[in-house]
């Protein structure tokens, strides 16, 4: 099971904002992200995560933007529930026609 998220959104967003700020104030972006996770009180590689997923969200870079991340589960969700219902009519129709052979063999 996944664990509660320490931090709100509403943070995660904030610190994002910061290390886009901040990219110019410090030699490179991986120096701004340990700055700023220090301050507010996560790993710098949380942080980092963060900022990639904020990146992927903004066009910046190539990938699943956080929107299309969670329609893809969603969908391989529904694709699992799908599947089992579908088990679950497969056995029932060869059931109910081993039933109707059984009567009609009885016949």
């Amino acid at each position: 099971m996944r664990k509660s998220p320490k931090f709100s959104p509403e943070v995660q967003d904030r610190a994002v904002r910061m290390v886009f700020d901040a990219k110019d104030q410090y030699p490179s972006q991986w120096a701004a992200i340990e700055s700023i996770a220090g301050k507010i009180g996560c790993t710098g590689e949380t942080l980092r995560k963060w900022v990639r997923q904020g990146e992927r969200d903004s066009g910046v870079r190539p990938g699943p933007s956080t929107v299309e991340q969670q329609r893809i589960k969603d969908l391989e969700r529904e694709v699992r529930e799908l599947r089992k219902t579908n088990e679950i009519l497969k056995l029932a129709s060869a059931y109910f026609a081993q039933a109707e052979f059984d009567r009609q063999l009885k016949k």
